[in-house]
C-alpha cells in the first residue's frame, strides 16, 4: 500500500495540523477504551510538535508513551530521545510516571533491547506510532545497509549505526507496524531526496514499516 502524503504549507502548519490530529485521536481512543498508547519519535524533527502538545486539551492520566528507538546513553543524557521529549513536552504535563516507558540504559544494547522487548510483551497494538525520516532514509534506528532484523524480533540492538553513538536500540519494523496508525513527520529540504526515493519505491528502512492500515506522511515539502 502506497503511503498517503499530506502536504502542509509550512513546518508550522504541519505542527498545528498534527497536534490537533493527535488530540482528536487520543480522545477517541480514551472514549472507547480509557487509554491512549503512543510511540514517540526521536531526533530533532518532532521537537516543535512535542512543544505544541503541551497545550492540547487532553486527559493525560490515560496516556501511555513509549519510544521507537534510543541511543545507548545513560539516563538524563541530553542526546537521549527521552531527554528531548521530556524537556519539550512530557515533564510539562501530568502523565503518570508509571505510564512513561523509556528504553532502559544497560551494559549493552543487547541487554537493553531484551529488557524493552519483555516490557512490550504485554502491550497490544499501539494506537499511534510517530516516526521521522533521515536524510539517508533511516527511521527510528533502522539504517540502510544494517543487519536484517531477525524474524519475530520485537526490539533489536544496533551495534554499528553510521553516526554516533553507534550503539542504539530500536523497535523492529514488525513492532512499529503493529499500530492502528503510523504517522511520519518529514520536514526540511534535506529530506527531499529520501522522501522522493521512498515514494518511488526504494527499499529504504522507512518502507519496511507496513501497518495494515498503511502509513501517513506529513510533510512541508511541496511536490516537484
Amino acid at each position: 500500500m502506497a503511503p498517503r502524503v499530506h502536504r502542509c504549507a509550512s513546518a508550522e502548519a504541519l505542527v498545528r495540523q498534527l497536534a490537533g490530529a493527535i488530540q482528536d485521536l487520543a480522545q477517541r481512543c480514551i472514549t472507547r477504551r480509557e487509554r491512549f498508547d503512543i510511540v514517540l519519535a526521536g531526533g530533532a524533527t518532532p521537537r516543535a510538535l512535542y512543544q505544541a502538545l503541551r497545550h492540547i486539551d487532553a486527559d493525560w492520566g490515560c496516556w501511555h508513551a513509549y519510544f521507537g528507538d534510543e541511543r545507548l546513553l545513560p539516563p538524563g543524557h541530553p542526546q537521549r530521545n527521552d531527554s528531548m521529549a521530556s524537556e519539550a513536552w512530557l515533564r510539562h504535563v501530568p502523565i503518570p510516571t508509571s505510564q512513561l516507558h523509556p528504553i532502559p540504559f544497560a551494559d549493552s544494547a543487547n541487554t537493553a533491547a531484551a529488557v524493552y522487548a519483555h516490557l512490550l510483551e504485554a502491550q497490544p497494538a499501539f494506537d499511534l506510532v510517530l516516526l521521522g525520516l533521515g536524510e539517508d532514509g533511516h527511521t527510528a534506528s533502522l539504517f540502510p545497509g544494517g543487519a536484517p532484523c531477525p524474524p519475530g524480533a520485537v526490539v533489536v540492538a544496533v551495534e554499528d549505526a553510521p553516526k554516533p553513538p553507534r550503539q542504539r536500540i530500536s523497535m523492529s519494523p514488525q513492532r512499529l507496524s503493529d499500530a492502528a496508525a503510523v504517522w511520519f513527520l518529514v520536514t526540511g529540504e534535506g529530506k527531499r531526496q529520501a522522501l522522493d526515493a521512498w515514494l518511488a519505491g526504494a527499499a529504504l528502512p522507512a518502507a519496511s514499516i507496513a501497518p495494515t492500515a498503511g502509513v501517513d506522511i506529513f510533510t512541508d515539502l511541496a511536490p516537484r
